[in-house]
Order: structure tokens, then sequence, then C-alpha cells
């Protein structure tokens, strides 16, 4: 009976590792993709922040005539 139990730790660590590999060669182009659009929405943002920023500086009424 204790050979049979010795038996099931590689069992088990086989059905481990067919889990691990599943779960490591899923698909994650999905994640990719939002991942780059929340990165370019980003840059936006921080484009539209520098600009007015920027804009503020111009305008920021200290070369009042």
């Amino acid at each position: 009976m204790a050979s049979l139990v010795w038996l099931l730790i590689p069992l088990f660590a086989a059905i481990g590792a067919a889990i691990w590999g599943s779960w490591a060669a899923r698909d994650r182009t999905q994640g990719d993709i939002s991942e780059l659009a929340g990165y370019a929405r980003f840059r936006e943002a921080m484009d539209r922040a520098d600009r007015a920023r920027t804009d503020d500086k111009a305008h920021s009424g200290s070369d009042a005539v």
C-alpha cells in the first residue's frame, strides 16, 4: 500500500505540470492589444496635459503691458 502512495506523487506532479503547461501556453494576444491601446490613451492624455501646461505658461499674465 505504501508503494501505491509513492506512485501518487509523480501522478500529481504530472497533473500539475499539465495544468501549468496549458496555463503558460494560453493565448494572450487580447491582453496585449488592450495594454497597447491603454498605453496609446495614456500618451494622448499626457500630450494634452503638456499642451495645456504650455498654453498656460504662454498666457500667464506676467507679460502685462
